[in-house]
């Protein structure tokens, strides 16, 4: 079993990295985009259309990219002072309780991210020319990202690592 978690470890570190990846990309090219509306406002006194419904829609795809692969690494906020005070037993089960909490989440995030964006497909985004899904794609792949990983973590868990988180990711 050991082995076999190494394995999906090993796809799950992949996997964060590259989403973190898209995640720094997004962040320079609507770094980038609000620059561009900016110089186009006050400089050329045309300000392009396009840039700040691209800029929002880099700005989802970051947020929920990034907010993925901080559960995987536990960086998110969390009310642990009682886990200290409880058995370990007690606290383990806790842990698993707010990692399945945060799966029914992701599994929210992805189910109706994909309802959403089936549902507006057909319209379209009148600035970038895109179909109107594509401003709830980021749903879809946060919450499937979310869930991976909270599987992940409870696996772990399961498997007795739960003192072993995964390593942090350096390479980013």
């Amino acid at each position: 079993m050991h082995s076999s978690l190494a394995a999906i470890h090993r796809v799950f570190s992949a996997l964060a990295t590259v989403a973190l990846w898209i995640s720094g990309l997004g962040l320079v090219l609507m770094t980038a985009f609000v620059a561009w509306q900016v110089w186009g406002r006050f400089v050329l006194n045309d300000s392009p259309s396009w840039t700040e419904p691209a800029s929002v829609m880099l700005m989802a795809w970051f947020i929920f990219l990034g907010a993925a692969v901080g559960v995987r690494e536990g960086y998110h906020l969390g009310f642990d002072v009682l886990l200290y005070a409880v058995p370990p037993a007690v606290a383990a089960a806790m842990k698993s309780l707010s990692d399945l909490v945060v799966l029914a989440f992701g599994v929210g995030m992805a189910v109706y991210g994909y309802q959403l964006t089936v549902r507006t497909w057909d319209a379209t985004l009148p600035a970038l020319g895109l179909p109107g899904g594509f401003d709830y794609m980021p749903l879809v792949g946060g919450g499937a990202l979310v869930v991976l990983f909270s599987l992940e973590r409870l696996a772990r868990r399961f498997a007795g690592l739960e003192n072993a988180p995964p390593e942090p990711m350096t390479e980013v």
